[in-house]
C-alpha cells in the first residue's frame, strides 16, 4: 500500500486522490479550509460515468505540516497539482514539514499545467526523484470537495525528469508509480522525454486561453473571429519554432496527435486551419471558461500565463527565436492582473487586441 500526499485539492488533485483512495491506497489531500471541512464532514464527492460516489477513506489537511503530523507513516509519493505560481511556496512548505518531522523525502510528481514546474521541484528538492505527468481528463469543481468528471478519458502521460539523470533506482520507482496509477484506472503512457510531454501539453493549454482572459469572452465567441484564430495560430507556430530550436519534439498525447500534426500547424495556410480550430477547440470548449480567465476574473492576483505563453517567450529568448505574439499576450494579461480597472477596456475589444498583436 502506498502513502500518497497530494498538494492541491482542486479538480485534478481531487480526481487523482479520489481514484487512489477508491483503490484502497492511503491518501492525504492538502487544501483550503473549506475543502478540509467538506471532506471531514461529508467525504469527497465524485461524480463520474458510473454515477455519484462518496469517498471517505482519505484524509484532508489544511497544511503539509499538519499532514505530516497526522500521517501514520512516511509519505512515499507527493503529487503536486497546485497552480504553477504556487509551486515555490508549496515546495518550501514541504521542506519545512520534512525538517520539522524528520521524515524522509518522498518522490515528487508534477501533474501541473505549464512549463517550468519540474525544474523548480528539482532545484528546491534536489535529493528527491522528480517525475512529470500530464492529465487531459476534463474535470469541473462544483464546490470545495465536490467534483464532476466531464469526460471519462483517464489518459495520463508520465516521464522521468531527465535532467536529474537516470539510474536503476529511479527507473524502478518510475515503473512502480506507473503501475500504481494504472491500478487506479488511469491509462498510463510512459514517455522518454519529460520536456516533450510538458511542452506538448503546453500547446494544448495555451490555445484560446490568454485571449479569452484578455477579452473576457468564451472560446466559442473568441474563435468566431478569424483574426483571433490567426493570433492563436501565430502563437502556436512560435511555440513550435521554439520547441524545434530547443530540440524538443512534440508527441502524440492521448487522442491529440501533435507529433503528426506539428508540420501541418507550422506550414499549412491559415485559411485551412481556422475552421478546424473553430470546430475542434472553440466548439469543444464552448462556453466553459479556460483557466487564465478564471484566475484573472476571480481576482486571484496571480496568473499562470508566465508558465504558458510566457514560457514560450522566455525559451525563445534563450534559443534565438522571436516570439512577439506570446510575449505580448503575456505582457497584456499580466498588466490586467496588476491593474483590474483596465480590464473593461479590453472586454470584447477584438480590434484593440488585433492591432496590438498585428
Amino acid at each position: 500500500m502506498w502513502n500518497v500526499l497530494i498538494v492541491g485539492a482542486g479538480a485534478i488533485g481531487c480526481l487523482v486522490g479520489g481514484k487512489l483512495a477508491q483503490a484502497n491506497q492511503r491518501v492525504t489531500l492538502v487544501g483550503r479550509s473549506a475543502f478540509v471541512e467538506q471532506v471531514r464532514a461529508r467525504g469527497l464527492q465524485l461524480t463520474d460515468e458510473h454515477g455519484a460516489h462518496t469517498v471517505r477513506n482519505l484524509h484532508a489537511a489544511a497544511s503539509m505540516i499538519e499532514a505530516y503530523h497526522r500521517a501514520e507513516s512516511a509519505f512515499d509519493l507527493t503529487i503536486f497539482t497546485v497552480k504553477s505560481y504556487d509551486t515555490d511556496a508549496a515546495v518550501a512548505e514541504l521542506q519545512q514539514a520534512l525538517v520539522a518531522t524528520g521524515a524522509p523525502r518522498p518522490a515528487l510528481l508534477s501533474l501541473q499545467n505549464g512549463v517550468g514546474n519540474e525544474e523548480r521541484l528539482a532545484q528546491l528538492s534536489p535529493r528527491a526523484p522528480v517525475m512529470a505527468g500530464s492529465i487531459t481528463t476534463p474535470v469541473s469543481v462544483i464546490a470545495p470537495g465536490v467534483i464532476r468528471i466531464d469526460k471519462p478519458r483517464y489518459g495520463l502521460g508520465l516521464a522521468m525528469w531527465e535532467e536529474q539523470g537516470a539510474d536503476a533506482a529511479s527507473s524502478s520507482l518510475f515503473d512502480d508509480v506507473g503501475e500504481l496509477l494504472a491500478m487506479t484506472g488511469f491509462a498510463v503512457k510512459p514517455y522518454r522525454s519529460a520536456a516533450s510531454l510538458k511542452w506538448t501539453k503546453l500547446l494544448m493549454n495555451m490555445m484560446g486561453n490568454a485571449t479569452c482572459a484578455i477579452l473576457d469572452e468564451t472560446p466559442e465567441s473568441v474563435f468566431a473571429d478569424h483574426r483571433m484564430l490567426d493570433i492563436e495560430i501565430k502563437a502556436w507556430r512560435e511555440a513550435l519554432a521554439v520547441m524545434r530550436a530547443a530540440h524538443i519534439a512534440p508527441v502524440d498525447l492521448e487522442r491529440y496527435p501533435f507529433g503528426k500534426l506539428a508540420p501541418l500547424i507550422r506550414y499549412a495556410p491559415a485559411a485551412l486551419l481556422r475552421p478546424v480550430l473553430h470546430k475542434q477547440i472553440g466548439g469543444a470548449r464552448g462556453g466553459k471558461m479556460p483557466s487564465l480567465h478564471i484566475d484573472l476574473h476571480s481576482n486571484k492576483g496571480k496568473s499562470e500565463v508566465g508558465w504558458l505563453n510566457g514560457a514560450v517567450a522566455d525559451r525563445g529568448a534563450v534559443v534565438g527565436v522571436a516570439t512577439p505574439v506570446n510575449a505580448q499576450l503575456t505582457e497584456i494579461l499580466l498588466h490586467l492582473v496588476e491593474q483590474p480597472a483596465q480590464r473593461s477596456g479590453w472586454k470584447n475589444a477584438h480590434d484593440r487586441l488585433w492591432q496590438a498583436l498585428a
